[in-house]
């Protein structure tokens, strides 16, 4: 990521002596770059970049909306929360087709039908938010990215809202979840979303779906694509499954809690779990991302296991069938809600460890108190 902040301020740097005054010729082209996914996690969902050129004036640079720094004071405070300042920064096209070459991740080129004023014009808006404090904005992770805010300038120079979201029939969760391949990155990333990611999904934010939107777009009759190329192939590597990477280790974790069955397994797990149950609480009221607002994993994860834990560690069997009752209900509102949900299959271990253990000590507790 250090590579990528670098990367920004050098094209930052390189471009400064751009003029929003500079006209383009008639030979000038504007097109939209999908750059591909990456392992890491600033990287996993690709990348979007504005590509203008004019060979008669000699321009080639790439306009880019997801620059950040990481200088900034409390970066990662400011990050959770939701206020955290990403900026537009333009650089020249062999540079960035370098980084992402270096990277070894496909660049796709669709060049745009756009006329010479419209491309003139898109060219001095880039520049003057380039130039000026609209360079910077306010990052939400659905509503306002590298890919919202090139869609937005795309139509705003059409001239209506023409390039939109052919999703609506999925949710947000159910686009987002083929992205995610490293298996724990994708439990915790499902379980600290909330409801707004199970909404329809109307906006364009992700940059393959960005891509495949262009190309179903006409304009009059007249599609927006006037071409589409792949301009860097990324080499295939072949990643060999990682059972430690997987539900299979998981389910095998949760099994060896289950035979080994101390009590003192037992309440730390219930700790824990409803730690995390806090911590999905108040990061939902802390943070101004929508996404994590309302989030019902607190169900499976919920804060009154703390409760649940206390008591049967103090073996006080009254309050553990009265608490216990109460988890398994909201446990079994959960799975019922899961049941349309695509991540169930991801959290079904928890489910199911969470039904067999507070159930087996509410029947046991019956017994005893």
């Amino acid at each position: 990521m250090i590579k990528k902040l670098l990367f920004a301020l050098l094209i930052l740097i390189s471009f400064n002596g751009f003029s929003q005054n500079i006209s383009l010729s008639n030979q000038a082209k504007v097109s939209i770059l999908t750059c591909g996914t990456g392992p890491e996690s600033y990287a996993m969902y690709g990348h979007t970049g504005i590509r203008i050129q004019d060979v008669s004036q000699q321009i080639d640079v790439v306009y880019n909306y997801g620059a950040f720094d990481f200088s900034t004071p409390n970066f990662i405070g400011r990050f959770v929360k939701g206020d955290l300042q990403y900026f537009v920064t333009n650089g020249s096209y062999i540079d960035f087709y370098n980084n992402y070459q270096a990277e070894n991740r496909e660049i796709i080129e669709q060049e745009l039908a756009l006329s010479s004023t419209q491309i003139n014009q898109l060219f001095q808006q880039l520049n003057a938010s380039v130039y000026s404090d609209e360079r910077f904005y306010t990052y939400k992770f659905i509503d306002r990215n590298c890919t919202t805010m090139v869609v937005d300038k795309i139509n705003k120079t059409i001239g209506k809202e023409y390039i939109k979201s052919n999703s609506s029939n999925q949710s947000y969760r159910e686009i987002l979840y083929p992205y995610m391949s490293d298996f724990y990155m994708k439990l915790g990333i499902q379980l600290i979303f909330g409801t707004k990611v199970d909404e329809p999904a109307t906006r364009l934010f992700l940059p393959y779906e960005f891509k495949k939107a262009i190309s179903q777009t006409k304009v009059n009759g007249k599609t927006v694509e006037k071409s589409n190329e792949t301009i860097l192939v990324a080499q295939k590597t072949n990643i060999p499954f990682n059972w430690l990477n997987s539900i299979y280790s998981l389910i095998g974790g949760l099994l060896l809690l289950v035979i080994l069955g101390k009590k003192w397994i037992q309440t730390t797990y219930f700790i824990i779990a409803g730690l995390l149950g806090m911590f999905f609480s108040l990061v939902g009221l802390y943070s101004l991302h929508e996404e994590i607002l309302w989030n019902y994993n607190i169900l499976l994860f919920n804060p009154i296991l703390l409760v649940f834990a206390w008591y049967h560690w103090r073996q006080n069997y009254v309050k553990i069938v009265l608490i216990g009752k109460i988890c398994l209900a909201f446990l079994l509102i959960y799975f019922v809600y899961m049941l349309n949900k695509i991540h169930l299959e991801i959290v079904w271990p928890f489910i199911a460890l969470h039904f067999y253990w507070i159930g087996k000590l509410v029947l046991q507790s019956k017994k005893l108190k």
